[in-house]
């Protein structure tokens, strides 16, 4: 099944400092700036790995950002052991034979800064796609919680502005007393560009430190 689709800074990056800041106004995509006055749900972004957990011809398979990326062997250990129950509840969601492709990031200790997440290695879901047809949030929720799974948690909601501000002054974790990473955002209601492709986005932190 498809890699997730790559997510666009809200702004363009300064060259100037060998594009390690943005240039704060000056929109990476059109419909940014169209759309930055709209609501937009914030949900924390987490620093760890992609995984896709897929679900395809009565089979789940397991796999990173890329069909070549390697999985930490703690975190696909972790992720096989929750193989036969998700089985049996993809088999329950899945009445017409749908192939299901879960996203989330591979967290934990030893995953990028995941230690600070959880001591173990674990997935948390931020997207759901059925067949062609990407799932609303409420709906995502809803698997979530039929598999067992944690979901990355909203944190906010406003205009690109107040996503600025939020990302820029930092916040707390909502799994616990350290800086969360950043946020990713999409419109309040699902949007594609012309081309079909998602409008969403995301800021880090960091992206503000010079």
């Amino acid at each position: 099944m498809k890699t997730y689709h790559k997510i666009q800074t809200v702004f363009k990056r300064d060259p100037k400092t060998k594009f390690k800041t943005l240039l704060e106004n000056d929109y990476s995509l059109p419909e940014f700036e169209y759309l930055k006055k709209n609501k937009w749900i914030f949900t924390e972004k987490v620093n760890g790995t992609n995984i896709r957990i897929m679900f395809r011809d009565r089979k789940i398979t397991f796999g990173g950002k890329t069909d070549r990326s390697v999985i930490p062997k703690q975190l696909l250990k972790n992720l096989s052991e929750k193989n036969l129950p998700l089985f049996e509840k993809f088999i329950e969601i899945s009445n017409n034979g749908e192939s299901f492709c879960l996203y989330g990031e591979g967290y934990g200790e030893k995953i990028q800064s995941g230690g600070k997440y959880r001591a173990n290695q674990d997935f948390v879901l931020f997207d759901i796609k059925i067949n062609q047809c990407w799932l609303k949030r409420e709906d995502v929720e809803t698997i979530a919680n039929k598999l067992n799974l944690d979901i990355v948690p909203i944190v906010g909601s406003g205009t690109l502005r107040d996503l600025v501000n939020m990302v820029k002054t930092g916040f707390n974790s909502k799994w616990g007393k350290f800086m969360a990473e950043g946020i990713v955002a999409r419109p309040e209601n699902d949007l594609l560009d012309r081309n079909g492709n998602r409008i969403i986005t995301k800021l880090k932190h960091k992206d503000f430190k010079n």
